[in-house]
């Protein structure tokens, strides 16, 4: 007979159903009646305790356990660190959210955040739906479809909001828009938070950032929107534990010595407890080492390393019985004393196979640093590990520790900037404690052990490169990881990296030729990367965008080629300023050849003359790219628009050539002041004085007013105007409907730019009647237009809004995103990488004084601008704000796809009296509250 497992229901009962328990594949679902129906035989129990104590992860049984222990008055129920009621308190209010929203929990390794996280659920599974992820973030949509169907519990009568605990850094809002699209598509009528996602994040760069942010904003511990969990016992935490420790006493005598998992704890993660409990590791002598001694030094090296990591039980006694006939019968734990203590063996279900793992990250790092005090060097643990372990066929599960210990690199904690450190942590301390050619030789060893595996070369490549300075050996590895994987082209991004990294090394000890050859090299280099890029991100655009993961774009080969050329200019005309008038192209390469110096340059005549135009459009792509998009994971590096600038800016040159035309004259000076495209003119505010936008609005204007001229002038005109009024510099009194009209529309390269103006200028302002009666029209030519030019480019990024719809009259009632950003942080000079899609920017209230409010109305998962009695549908910055039906105000942007309603909320009822919205002063006619609500300009339904 199949089990009953109950699912809570939001009403606070519950449902059974039999079948649900084996639908779940990604998904491991904590049940209100847990072990009720099972009788739990008591060395069970006391099995589970024990290694619960000792180190091992937490089961569902041991909460089980702990609650009997507790209501039989036999003992103490685990202890709850203090993190524990802020976090539920944060997981209820979030109940009163619609759609999908995030707690977070960032802990450091071993002070038992994972723990603490399955706590919440245990305790909360009677009112949440409660599981743990357990699949890979790549199955996104097979996620969101389990999600979905443990929120409606097999019937779409009986919903109940899921709360589902993510361990480690994972994309949420990606996984969001997944279970989004899976209630959409399933049609479901939602009136409850479909999921609440509790991500547990281990990590102590998320600690500091955090930290960082909440001492910058001024924002006490409750008030913050996640919870910090550390290596350090309050008061009250420490009496508990205390208690706890007499009672384990009580129940298990001499045997609770050995729970250093609960001591660490209780002890306050006190460095002498963990030296006297690992003082076995001292006597261990560099040579002659029994296998027992090495096999604890493999296990302590992967833990101190790896976070999470173990080693299989049976892969452990094959290598104990390597040399020796061992009893088949004899144990792993008797076999391992001394160590034995320190070891624990553990399973997640009866299927697996037994782990075995140190009882602590911070012994296993102790026994790491004792073993290099004795001599017995990292780089030779894990050259022993590797080729005394490992096997030719190795286990997919080991391949991966092996990976993340050689090759992970982690989030510098040196500052605020995002940015990763050059190499894994071990790859870093075997440079630092022994020396650099023993990094080099341990990552020479994977990577001969492993031979079809691209990983380890690239990260001896970069080693070469980085650390040695050993460009030609650099370049072998390189290619050999290229060979393994040639399709990649994060790979082949490594070859590229090596010659421009020679390239910027040697600059100043080589002769023009000898440059060139070199830059010749990473610029193929790069190229060929950039193509793979292109290929790689065709095969992987799904067909379905709801259905698959998005995965990024690699630019790192066109930001290679702009690298290698801003060296290779600098370099050049240091030598000889005869080159800068080459290579802006202002001469040709032949007339000044003899100046040169040297006439085999020649050769090179091809690369040189196209190297101008190559960097013009790679900056151009940037542009585009960071102008209109933004990373959904990462914050986009803000060197990269940077150092992209300062190369074009190289090769475009100071002069004005006197033989040009007054057109091509006119386009130099754009260019010299990056606003020659659209893309360049709605950046301007990010990196341009006042004095400079009004140059580039009269350039503009100029070639506007020539007969000849074409869409694309009056646009990028209109463009510049709107930029200039977001400086309250006044611009002219026109509103340039009637000139946009009369132009047809440009050419497919400039189609999307040239449509969202056109929706700029003909969404009804406060005194019209009534909208233009073909704006749904000019929304669809809009979107059409993006898919034509840029969707490939942007799928798997968010788009950042260009404009918002504000108070006032003409031009300057469009607010262009970065004056937002500016009035957000009070300071101009700050990074614009806000996060749009999070929406926190509209909490603050002199952003909110710059907007106008427009009322519309949400249906089938749409939202819909009501003006003037017409309904235009909108894009959602949010999808889960589309959840419920329903009367609702927002903000107006717009992004190069189009018009986008931005946070979301319910139509809050006003009433005589009783006024439960406050409006700004500056906010004219067209967002007053009259006594049937709220009046933004548009007829009250």
């Amino acid at each position: 007979m199949a089990r009953r497992m109950a699912l809570s229901t939001s009403t606070g009962n519950s449902i059974y159903l039999e079948e649900i328990i084996d639908y779940f594949t990604v998904l491991d679902v904590v049940y209100p009646n847990q072990f009720e129906e099972h009788t739990i035989d008591k060395e069970t129990v006391q099995q589970t305790e024990e290694s619960f104590f000792r180190g091992a992860p937490p089961e569902w049984l041991n909460f089980h356990i702990s609650e009997l222990s507790y209501s039989s008055g036999t003992g103490l129920s685990l202890i709850k660190r203090d993190g524990y009621n802020r976090l539920v308190q944060q997981v209820h209010k979030r109940r009163n959210q619609s759609g999908t929203s995030a707690v977070k929990l960032f802990h450091q390794q071993g002070c038992g955040g994972t723990t603490l996280a399955m706590q919440v659920l245990w305790d909360m599974r009677k009112t949440f739906r409660c599981a743990v992820l357990t699949g890979s973030p790549l199955e996104s949509s097979k996620i969101a479809r389990e999600v979905v169907h443990l929120y409606i519990g097999g019937s779409k009568y009986e919903l109940n909001t899921v709360l589902l605990l993510i361990n480690d850094e994972f994309n949420l809002e990606q996984l969001q828009d997944s279970i989004m699209a899976e209630i959409v598509g399933q049609e479901i009528d939602v009136d409850i938070p479909v999921v609440i996602l509790f991500n547990c994040v281990r990590s102590d760069y998320a600690i500091l950032k955090a930290e960082y942010y909440r001492e910058k904003e001024g924002l006490k511990d409750r008030d913050s929107d996640y919870v910090i969990l550390k290596r350090s016992l309050s008061h009250n935490e420490q009496k508990e534990l205390d208690s706890k420790k007499e009672d384990l006493h009580r129940i298990y005598g001499a045997k609770a010595s050995q729970f250093h998992g609960f001591n660490i704890l209780q002890t306050n993660f006190s460095h002498n407890y963990i030296q006297e409990v690992c003082a076995v590791f001292s006597t261990i002598e560099r040579k002659h080492k029994p296998l027992k001694t090495q096999l604890a030094s493999f296990l302590s090296l992967l833990n101190a390393y790896v976070p999470g990591s173990y080693l299989v039980e049976s892969e452990c006694l094959d290598f104990l019985r390597h040399n020796d006939s061992l009893p088949d019968d004899i144990s792993l734990m008797t076999l391992m004393q001394p160590f034995s203590h320190l070891i624990l063996s553990f399973q997640n279900d009866k299927r697996s196979d037994k782990k075995i793992r140190m009882a602590h990250p911070m012994i296993a790092k102790h026994c790491t640093e004792l073993m290099a005090n004795a001599g017995v060097a990292r780089s030779d643990t894990i050259r022993n590990f590797l080729n005394g372990f490992c096997t030719d066929d190795v286990s997919p599960y080991l391949l991966g520790f092996i990976k993340d210990l050689l090759t992970k690199r982690e989030n510098k904690k040196d500052g605020m900037v995002e940015d990763l450190e050059k190499f894994s942590n071990l790859i870093l301390e075997i440079s630092k404690m022994e020396d650099k050619n023993q990094s080099a030789s341990v990552l020479k060893v994977a990577s001969n052990k492993f031979d079809k595996n691209s990983f380890f070369p690239q990260a001896l490549a970069r080693f070469c490169y980085g650390e040695l300075k050993d460009y030609k050996e650099g370049e072998i590895w390189a290619k050999k990881a290229i060979e393994r994987e040639p399709k990649k082209s994060f790979i082949a991004d490594t070859l590229g990296q090596v010659h421009k990294n020679h390239l910027r090394e040697k600059k100043l000890l080589m002769e023009p030729r000898e440059l060139l050859q070199l830059a010749q090299k990473a610029i193929k280099a790069f190229e060929h990367e950039e193509q793979l890029a292109e290929e790689e991100h065709r095969r992987n655009m799904p067909e379905d965008d709801k259905s698959k993961v998005l995965w990024g774009l690699n630019t790192r080969g066109q930001f290679g080629f702009l690298q290698v050329c801003n060296i290779l200019f600098d370099s050049l005309v240091r030598q000889n300023q005869d080159w800068e008038a080459v290579l802006t192209k202002n001469v040709s390469m032949g007339l000044v050849l003899n100046s040169l110096g040297d006439n085999k340059l020649f050769r090179f005549r091809y690369l040189i003359e196209n190297l101008r135009e190559n960097v013009e459009k790679k900056f151009e792509f940037f542009d585009n790219f960071l102008t209109y998009s933004q990373s959904v994971s990462r914050n986009d590096k803000a060197y990269v628009s940077k150092q992209a600038a300062e190369c074009y800016k190289k090769y475009v040159g100071n002069s004005i050539p006197k033989h040009d035309d007054r057109d091509h004259q006119t386009f130099q000076k754009l260019k010299q002041k990056l606003a020659f495209n659209t893309a360049g003119v709605l950046s301007c505010l990010d990196r341009t004085c006042t004095s400079d936008i009004e140059h580039i609005v009269d350039l503009w204007k100029g070639i506007h007013q020539r007969k000849c001229s074409n869409t694309h002038a009056l646009v990028n005109f209109i463009f510049a105007q709107m930029m200039l009024s977001n400086k309250n510099r006044a611009t002219f009194n026109y509103d340039y409907k009637d000139t946009i009209k009369e132009r047809k529309p440009p050419s497919s390269a400039t189609q999307a730019e040239y449509y969202i103006l056109c929706l700029l200028l003909f969404w009804p302002a406060d005194n019209e009647d009534k909208p233009v009666s073909d704006l749904n029209q000019l929304i669809k030519h809009a979107s059409n237009a993006y898919d034509r030019e840029y969707k490939t480019m942007f799928s798997s990024r968010y788009l950042r809004p260009l404009f918002f719809i504000g108070p006032g009259k003409g031009l300057s009632r469009f607010v262009q995103r970065r004056e937002l950003e500016i009035v957000w942080t009070k300071d101009a000079l700050q990074e614009s990488n806000i996060n749009w899609r999070n929406e926190s920017i509209f909490r603050d209230q002199t952003v909110e004084e710059r907007l106008l409010k427009f009322e519309g109305v949400v249906h089938d998962y749409r939202v819909y601008a009501k003006l003037r009695g017409t309904e235009v549908e909108l894009e959602a910055n949010r999808k889960d704000s589309l959840c419920r039906s329903g009367q609702v105000y927002f903000h107006l942007g717009f992004t190069i796809r189009g018009p986008v309603a931005f946070r979301i909320q319910r139509r809050l009822p006003v009433t005589k009296g009783d006024l439960k919205i406050k409006t700004p002063d500056n906010i004219h006619d067209s967002s007053r509250i009259t006594e049937t609500g709220l009046n933004l300009g548009t007829d009250m339904a």
